[in-house]
């Protein structure tokens, strides 16, 4: 299927593994440019950027002006960004509950996940309505409507997200911008099954192994397994492209059946 996105430009945050990586290989086997900003740039990006296709930018978007640095870095070697892919993100279990979440994990948790897309958003809008056109894709999750004791700032911080989304979408629909989000469930990256991920802090805290709680997690959805990043890199792929040029305000969940509710 041809998506329409050879040729066009677009800045992909959180970009070094996990599902930013995967967004970033996808755009550019579409043929588009591609620039990648993460904190720190990893092997697997600097292989990507070998051919050109893709130039990676080191930014902690965590800091207030980094989305901003990242916006003028993509001017300055891609032009204008036809697409803005906002991934970035964090999470921390919270296993001692919630008294044990103190204000600067609250701030720190809605910063990463909420007001680094927000500034992101806001560098890269100007240059889209001058042109008139653009598209902003941005990853939420389930946990946006689906909250949960042990994630509860990232789920009060995904909440935020998918309410800015929406109502930006409204927005900026009439003037030629689209923005939809993609909310997945359990995703096989590092985030859930790392040494340090979701799956290993609980085990940790619940005396169980990290298998055993990733497999228990999986075991919730329907189709009995995480979703992969490059299930969730495809749905950017649509979104991004002409094919859904009608498509606005939307969001997409992947997660496996997951979420039981309608």
């Amino acid at each position: 299927m041809e998506l329409g996105l050879s040729g066009k430009t677009a800045v992909v945050t959180g970009a070094g593994r996990g599902i930013g990586l995967a967004v970033v290989r996808a755009l550019a086997d579409e043929g588009v440019r591609v620039v990648a900003g993460a904190r720190q740039v990893s092997a697997p990006l600097t292989a990507l950027a070998a051919d050109g296709r893709v130039v990676p930018v080191e930014v902690d978007l965590a800091e207030t002006d980094g989305p901003q640095r990242l916006i003028d870095a993509a001017v300055e070697a891609v032009g204008a960004p036809d697409i803005l892919v906002n991934n970035v993100g964090s999470v921390r279990p919270r296993v001692g509950g919630f008294l044990t979440v103190t204000d600067d994990d609250w701030a720190a948790t809605l910063n990463i996940n909420f007001l680094a897309a927000v500034r992101a958003t806001r560098a890269v809008v100007p240059l889209m309505l001058r042109r008139g056109t653009g598209t902003i894709v941005t990853v939420c999750s389930v946990n946006a409507f689906l909250p949960d004791p042990l994630v509860i700032d990232y789920s009060a911080a995904k909440a935020a997200l998918a309410n800015f989304t929406k109502a930006l979408s409204k927005e900026l629909g009439p003037q030629g911008v689209r923005v939809n989000s993609i909310s997945p469930g359990p995703v096989a990256t590092g985030l859930w099954l790392a040494d340090d991920g979701v799956a290993a802090t609980v085990a940790r805290a619940s005396g169980n192994t990290a298998a055993a709680v990733a497999e228990q997690a999986a075991a919730d959805a329907p189709t009995g397994r995480f979703t992969s990043a490059e299930e969730v890199a495809d749905l950017v792929l649509l979104l991004a492209g002409d094919r859904a040029g009608n498509v606005n305000g939307a969001d997409f969940v992947i997660d496996g059946g997951l979420v039981s509710t309608l």
